[in-house]
């Protein structure tokens, strides 16, 4: 599983005043929870970019005051002009103890709808899993090489583990090979042929 380093300071004053402060300093204010005390701690924006910036899933492992801090980032807040990060919030993972994680998916194999001129559209970017932290991964699979014009994948296709559990319906669509209008015009008026044939034969 790949982790982000982030290096922070520990923050003893809280509320607006302090946290304007913060941001005035060019600091983002965060807090983590889930362990036994909320810890409010800054770093600067430029520690984040890894962890936010990408399609992966990834953890934080958060350094404060030489303690170390396995976290996910459950929240980031921004600015509504700036789009700079104002607020950010972290879970901490306790071994043994689940939680609950949305994890992108991925496609592997070769789709033959695909291959037979549809297109490939994405209806569902990440799965909800519930597990435990040493089971995390960056990203889930699901197969669609046997995925036809017009046919879907669906949660229940999803690859995981016997220690993951899925919190999606299984029906719910992942991905579905839709069928261009091209080749839908083509198929008509193929069948309106094949009929118009038929009619003269008889």
């Amino acid at each position: 599983m790949e982790t982000v380093a982030v290096n922070g300071t520990i923050r003893t004053e809280v509320g607006k005043k302090a946290t304007k402060a913060v941001r005035k300093q060019g600091e983002v204010p965060c807090v983590i929870y889930g362990g036994d005390k909320v810890i409010h701690f800054t770093s600067p924006p430029s520690a984040f970019k890894h962890l936010i910036f990408t399609p992966e899933f990834k953890l934080a492992e958060i350094t404060l005051d030489g303690t170390v801090y396995k976290c996910i980032l459950k929240d980031a807040q921004y600015h509504p002009v700036s789009d700079e990060i104002v607020h950010m919030d972290f879970l901490q993972l306790i071994d043994g103890q689940n939680i609950i994680v949305n994890i992108p998916v991925s496609f592997k194999g070769v789709s033959p709808g695909v291959k037979a001129g549809g297109k490939l559209v994405s209806k569902l970017r990440t799965i909800k899993i519930k597990t435990t932290p040493d089971q995390i991964v960056n990203q889930l699979f699901v197969d669609i090489s046997e995925v036809t014009l017009g046919n879907s994948v669906r949660v229940r296709d999803v690859e995981v583990t016997d220690k993951m559990l899925v919190m999606n319906p299984g029906a719910t669509p992942v991905a579905s090979v839709e069928i261009p209008r091209a080749l839908k015009s083509a198929g008509a008026a193929e069948a309106a042929a094949e009929e118009a044939g038929g009619a003269v034969a008889e």
